[in-house]
């Protein structure tokens, strides 16, 4: 399955093609002249508790050739019906409770979301998912409406064990499709066949499951525009609430790495990856879906809960092989190898581990956060609650910035009413403190050019936040 987990951030970001023209002057004698100080409101150091946690379990019938994700490969034999006293699975769900039972909390407000990523989060039966749920409910609790997301892989489940999981609460299904082409399944390594798809599609619509995501992948290798047509056009055809469109990374260490290069033949060029997200971006807009955040297109209502946690930087608990966590306003992940994460289990039991956060937490990397977050999301950076916890100074010194990718047409300024503010209004608008708080309200990325440079995009407010 695509990576859920939260850490690196940047490697859940899509590769994007390069800005094609040198950074305007403007650009650069912003990016030379002193930052303004970072300051932080003395209510940022009052954090409140999580209220979602990302379960990883890390189970997998075999490695695709694009994953570097902490993963234990079970055989490609595993099926639905997966046995229920697998070692392997049992012992790592008992490791994983004692994760859970041993972390620390100060106060307990109930889990508002879970999220079961992976791995192959369905290929563990129920019977195991039970237990996991019931530890994080004895522990925490869990809202009477929480969102309880799964990933799921065609193949690896039936009707019987879907209505198992939906039966423990489980009431949000991420579909991992990632191509309707035999062939580009075939070359990425995955263990489904197009006939598992059609089947899981078809279960999980019989089975009544409501809130539903299907999960498509970009720029593999041999694809053509054709092809990626046809799977957007078929994934729209399947009516799935919820879609999540992710840009092939060819990783250090995976078999894709080894064979090919990024921008080189099989793979698609930078300028064809862009004209697939466009045509991503285009063909889910037109059929009623939102892109509300880079890689995540929903109908109204279904937007992911669990993943929002991410993109307004609210905390969250991470259990399990190497997943991560953002408690306290610090990020810190467990150890990837099986071996370390039961150490650190039983150290975390020993009371030998911290994870409640740092007295010390770096006010420069919470901006910094916000402001990645936030511009991935067409919500976009609230200027106002920004400048209140950072400075009013550094949100002119963001909008000095941005103002010349407004008349690209790769950044919006908006207003509380979220009216983008036209390039002549801009031109005659004085950028200072009071006009600012008078008359802007939000920058965000334009859709989709604005997002395709994300990154680029990105990296100049860093160069403002943290020179």
């Amino acid at each position: 399955m695509l990576k859920s987990t939260f850490t690196p951030f940047f490697s859940t970001i899509p590769a994007k093609p390069r800005f094609p023209k040198p950074l305007p002057s403007t650009i650069l004698r912003a990016l030379t002249q002193s930052a303004p100080p970072v300051r932080q409101n003395t209510s940022l150091t009052i954090f409140p508790p999580p209220t979602s946690a990302y379960v990883h379990l890390p189970f997998c019938r075999k490695r695709c050739h694009y994953c570097d994700f902490t993963i234990i490969a079970l055989g490609s034999s595993s099926s639905s019906n997966q046995p229920e006293d697998d070692p392997r699975m049992v012992n790592y769900v008992q490791l994983l409770c004692r994760e859970i039972n041993a972390t620390q909390v100060k106060t307990n407000p109930p889990l508002e979301t879970v999220f079961f990523g992976g791995g192959t989060p369905s290929l563990v039966p129920p019977k195991l998912v039970s237990s996991i749920l019931e530890t994080l409910r004895l522990k925490f609790g869990l809202s009477l409406d929480a969102e309880i997301s799964m990933e799921m892989d065609p193949g690896t489940f039936d009707g019987e064990k879907l209505k198992g999981m939906m039966e423990l609460g489980v009431n949000r299904v991420s579909l991992g499709v990632q191509a309707f082409q035999e062939e580009l399944l075939k070359s990425c390594g995955r263990a489904h066949g197009l006939k598992e798809v059609y089947d899981a599609i078809e279960i999980v619509g019989s089975c009544g499951v409501e809130n539903w995501s299907m999960d498509l992948i970009s720029s593999l290798p041999h694809q053509t525009p054709e092809m990626w047509e046809e799977s957007l056009r078929l994934t729209v055809e399947a009516r799935p609430p919820h879609v999540s469109v992710y840009d092939l990374q060819v990783e250090q260490g995976t078999k894709f790495g080894r064979l090919y290069t990024p921008g080189e033949f099989p793979l698609p060029s930078e300028t064809r990856s862009a004209e697939f997200y466009r045509m991503a971006s285009r063909t889910l807009s037109d059929a009623g879906y939102e892109h509300y955040e880079i890689s995540s297109y929903g109908k109204k209502g279904y937007q992911c809960k669990h993943n929002l946690t991410y993109w307004k930087n609210k905390p969250f608990y991470g259990f399990g092989l190497g997943s991560a966590s953002h408690v306290g306003g610090v990020r810190f992940s467990r150890p990837k190898m099986m071996k370390e994460y039961n150490g650190y289990v039983e150290n975390l039991e020993n009371g030998l581990v911290d994870c409640g956060g740092s007295k010390y937490i770096d006010v420069k990397d919470m901006a910094m956060d916000v402001v990645m977050l936030s511009l991935r999301t067409s919500r976009g950076l609230d200027l106002k609650s920004f400048g209140e916890a950072y400075g009013s100074s550094l949100v002119v010194s963001l909008c000095e910035v941005y103002k010349p990718y407004v008349e690209s047409g790769h950044v919006v300024f908006l207003d509380e009413q979220r009216r983008a503010m036209t390039v002549d209004e801009l031109n005659s608008f004085k950028l200072n403190e009071e006009e600012i708080e008078k008359s802007l309200a939000y920058i965000r990325l334009s859709d989709p050019d604005g997002f395709l440079l994300s990154n680029e995009l990105i990296s100049l407010a860093f160069a403002v936040v943290s020179p």
